[in-house]
């Protein structure tokens, strides 16, 4: 199974661009982040006959998330919005489970604030947005159930997934705080999988411009955590990079993992 995770920076602005990746990619299961719409005018008929059924949580001009699922698989929606917050009205999480047979597959798509300028406000938010997320993930691996957490997390986990730390030393993806909070969430034991499969190499999903692509001075914070239950399972992760080179392309590009989940391949079953 193949799995995404793609922020798409405005999802009816750059529809064509992300109808050209499904085509071209065919991900099982796409988490999308920053589709900046109102559910209410959300693309669904183009992502309908795409092939896909799709979850929305959106918010007009600003953040929100989806979910697709290539048919005829379809997902269950369990939970919009990370509990822990009465008044938080972004949307910027999305969670939902996929049945496979016998077996649950939960996925989860997340878009983490930014948290710039910092210090302020808008970074204090990031950081207890990220204590929530924390909570949270940590219940999501109490119960068992084998789960993806997909997304946009607005963290450079270390000076490597960056072309150059110190020009970006004062950014809020940068700030030790934020790094802290990405290292409590993988003791919980979740696994980095684009980390964990090339340990040594370089790895980008976001460019702030077309120059900065051109020359590959980019940032890795999109990234695929897989619980352990799937991370025995993990077999590729990749970036599409070459997305971020088209034209009135997103400033991301997908990155994606492949689980095998084949039961009838001797592996035991997930639960």
């Amino acid at each position: 199974m193949k799995i995404a995770s793609y922020n798409v920076n405005g999802v009816n602005g750059r529809l064509p661009r992300l109808l050209e990746w499904l085509h071209d990619a065919q991900p099982d299961i796409a988490c999308l982040q920053e589709i900046k719409t109102s559910d209410a005018t959300v693309p669904a008929a183009a992502i309908t006959a795409a092939g896909y059924h799709a979850l929305w949580h959106g918010q007009p001009r600003h953040h929100g998330v989806a979910l697709l699922a290539r048919a005829p698989q379809r997902l269950h929606e369990l939970r919009r919005g990370l509990p822990g917050s009465t008044d938080d009205m972004q949307a910027r999480y999305l969670e939902a489970e996929l049945q496979l047979g016998p077996q649950r597959l939960r996925v989860a798509s997340v878009y983490l604030p930014n948290g710039n300028p910092q210090p302020g406000p808008k970074f204090d938010y990031k950081l207890a947005w990220f204590e929530r997320l924390i909570h949270h993930a940590a219940s999501l691996l109490r119960d068992g159930v084998p789960t993806l957490l997909a997304g946009d997390f607005n963290v450079v986990p270390t000076d490597f997934d960056i072309y150059d730390p110190v020009a970006w030393r004062f950014d809020a993806v940068m700030q030790p705080e934020t790094r802290a909070c990405w290292q409590r969430l993988l003791a919980q034991g979740w696994v980095d999988a684009t980390r964990a499969l090339h340990p040594d190499q370089r790895v980008y999903t976001f460019w702030v411009n077309g120059f900065a692509f051109r020359r590959n001075a980019g940032f890795r914070m999109d990234m695929l955590l897989l619980s352990p239950a799937l991370a025995s399972r993990l077999r590729r992760a990749e970036v599409d990079s070459a997305c971020r080179g088209a034209d009135k392309a997103s400033d991301h590009a997908p990155v994606w993992v492949t689980l095998d989940l084949d039961t009838d391949a001797g592996q035991p079953a997930l639960t």
